[in-house]
């Protein structure tokens, strides 16, 4: 890991071994359970942008403890000789993926339980340092990514949905908007959090006039609405590349929404469903979600007005905003299933208006679970930005390439997100659990 001496803001926080060893196995149980249904057939798929073959992304999530965990704290081997060459996901380009010659389902299974007793076995009898904390929820961070990436898969793929507690509760619409006022709010992580990415580094004063933003995402019932008045086939509510994108890929509604008689079913992983009209729109694209805001009248937040409307609370008096944040729109306590959407509580999305619990200090709901919410903002670093972190790649190659997207979806794992999490994907990605909500045009 890079000297944090380069960050001087930097801080180490640790956690004790077997809450570490307890969120090793949660993960590893949770990635298995993806794939354990799946038959052999199954396991063979297109070589599509946005998929892996199966063996390569069990293998890889194996190979990111290996290299990043276990290596880092003295490992003088990989658990599976030459797994640089087949897991490497910067060396490896995602096309040749298809073309490597993998371990067997069996030999992968083996590969990634031997990863999982090794890192916890490392752990027993021990107290980690700050580092070795990091290290851990590095990878558990990374396997998180994963896991959902995993759940996309099934979902392209047309698969049975992957396992989960509940159906998703109903609750209905909550139309309107959140008075949020202006003033100078610090947005990013603070130095005292307990793990946080590079990019979200570090707190920084920023100064938003007043604004006024939805309290809950967008609903199919108000997509639909777009989709029956040509919002699809009228260019001047799209942008130029969102307009292009929508002829090459010939798109006249969300992915995975089909015609019924006089409505929609949408496809939720092998099942044709009927729409839910109070659940938010998922799986639209950013180009999508601006055309939308276009034919409303409305726009999508930027990423600091939308992390304010998450974490902030007024000063006393009126006169800004505390300097202390929330960590969560509720508070500072983890989430419970009460508060959010989130680690596949439900089989899928949520109305809107589920989750009161969960709200902000404004009264916006589901900013965290439920599904991801794309933002007006590119990603780029924050002032200062270094990389402190051994996986060097996570931010800096796609830094002005993408939107950022907030919030986190109903297969995201509770020990990821957070109201300062930044997560980004090119503007054209639909296969993702995104939606999003909106502001005022003021």
């Amino acid at each position: 890991m890079a000297d944090t001496t380069a960050d001087p803001n930097a801080k180490w926080h640790t956690l004790p071994a077997p809450d570490l060893a307890r969120q090793v196995e949660a993960s590893h149980r949770r990635t298995l359970a993806l794939v354990a249904d799946l038959p052999e057939p199954q396991w063979s798929v297109p070589r599509l942008e946005h998929l892996n073959p199966f063996l390569w992304e069990l293998g890889h999530t194996a190979f990111f403890y290996d290299v990043f965990l276990r290596r880092p704290l003295g490992a003088k081997a990989l658990l599976l000789p030459g797994a640089d060459a087949l897991y490497d996901s910067f060396a490896i380009a995602h096309d040749e993926r298809w073309e490597l010659s993998l371990p067997s389902r069996e030999e992968t299974l083996d590969y990634k339980a031997r990863v999982a007793r090794d890192v916890k076995r490392r752990l027993e009898g021990r107290i980690p340092d700050g580092r070795e904390t990091y290290l851990y929820l590095l990878a558990l961070a990374h396997e998180a990514m994963h896991i959902e990436a995993l759940a996309a898969m099934r979902q392209a793929l047309a698969y049975p949905a992957p396992p989960a507690a509940a159906p998703p509760p109903d609750g209905g619409p909550l139309p309107g908007d959140a008075d949020v006022p202006g003033g100078t709010f610090l947005l990013g992580a603070a130095p005292d959090a307990p793990f946080v990415f590079d990019n979200e580094k570090w707190a920084h004063a920023v100064a938003l006039a007043p604004f006024r933003i939805a309290k809950a995402p967008v609903t199919n019932a108000e997509f639909a609405a777009f989709v029956a008045d040509g919002g699809y086939l009228r260019p001047a509510l799209w942008s130029r590349q969102g307009w292009r994108w929508r002829q090459t890929a010939n798109a006249n509604h969300p992915l995975y929404w089909e015609r019924s008689g006089g409505g929609w079913v949408h496809r939720h992983f092998q099942q044709r469903l009927p729409l839910s009209l109070h659940a938010p729109v998922v799986h639209v694209n950013w180009y999508e979600a601006d055309a939308w805001c276009r034919w409303a009248g409305r726009r999508l937040p930027t990423e600091a007005e939308w992390e304010l409307a998450a974490s902030g609370e007024p000063a006393p008096g009126g006169n800004g905003y505390r300097a202390r944040k929330r960590r969560y729109p509720w508070g500072d306590d983890p989430p419970t299933p009460a508060h959010a959407n989130l680690d596949f509580q439900c089989r899928g999305c949520a109305d809107v208006a589920a989750f009161p619990a969960g709200d902000s200090a404004f009264g916006c709901r589901q900013m965290l679970g439920n599904v991801w919410q794309w933002t007006a903002s590119p990603f780029y670093p924050f002032p200062g930005y270094v990389v402190d972190s051994p996986y060097k790649e996570y931010s800096a190659p796609w830094f002005g390439t993408r939107p950022v997207l907030r919030g986190g979806a109903w297969a995201s794992s509770a020990q990821l997100v957070r109201n300062t999490y930044r997560n980004f994907f090119l503007p054209h990605r639909r296969d993702i659990f995104a939606g999003f909500r909106t502001c005022a045009k003021d």
